[in-house]
């Protein structure tokens, strides 16, 4: 695909970076999340910012009969770093627990909320490789009545081709550009239709 091509693809909203591979991680994201860039939150500078927001309602005859209503976010926080310690990855981690008292109204209809943070690095060190592989941090909220959230980490070195993700970072998909993005498994019905 042609540079020109590409920007034609691209919607007027998404921002264009100075980073060529941040600017490929958002080529990846742009159609899923919206997305900032130079984002700033308690003083912490980030490259790019994403959030990516889902809803769901039942319907009962009519739209204005619903039931079993329920949103669920990611907040992705992307930011590149000259190096990162395991203390590093422990702020961004106190950082997610802090955005979500902030960030998260719990209510019946909340069902999960999600806070990645990306370091893209030079080289991964075996510290943090350790510390992020085998992280896990999920939060009940009034016993899971109120949903849910979870801070999830991803770090990445590029040039290495090598990326480190915690357990449910599923966006570290779109931070391996130097292979294609998976494609899902079809469903049922994809695979009747194809049969017929």
């Amino acid at each position: 695909m042609s540079e020109e091509s590409a920007d034609a693809d691209t919607p007027d909203d998404v921002p264009d970076w100075d980073d060529e591979y941040v600017d490929r991680v958002s080529d990846r994201l742009m159609f899923n999340y919206d997305l900032e860039k130079d984002y700033r939150v308690r003083g912490r500078p980030f490259t790019m910012y994403g959030e990516l927001r889902m809803e769901s309602q039942k319907h009962f005859l009519h739209p204005s009969v619903n039931y079993a209503n329920y949103e669920a976010r990611e907040h992705l926080f992307v930011r590149r770093a000259e190096s990162i310690s395991a203390a590093d990855i422990d702020e961004l981690v106190e950082l997610g627990h802090a955005l979500a008292d902030e960030r998260i109204d719990p209510d019946e209809e909340h069902y999960g909320t999600e806070f990645t943070f990306a370091v893209v690095v030079p080289e991964i060190p075996d510290a943090v490789r350790e510390r992020v592989a085998g992280f896990r941090d999920r939060t009940l909220l009034k016993f899971g009545y109120y949903g849910h959230y979870e801070v999830n980490l991803l770090v990445v070195a590029p040039d290495d081709e090598q990326v480190v993700e915690s357990e449910n970072a599923d966006v570290a998909a779109a931070f391996r550009t130097w292979s294609d993005v998976p494609e899902q498994s079809p469903g049922l019905l994809a695979r009747l239709v194809a049969a017929i």
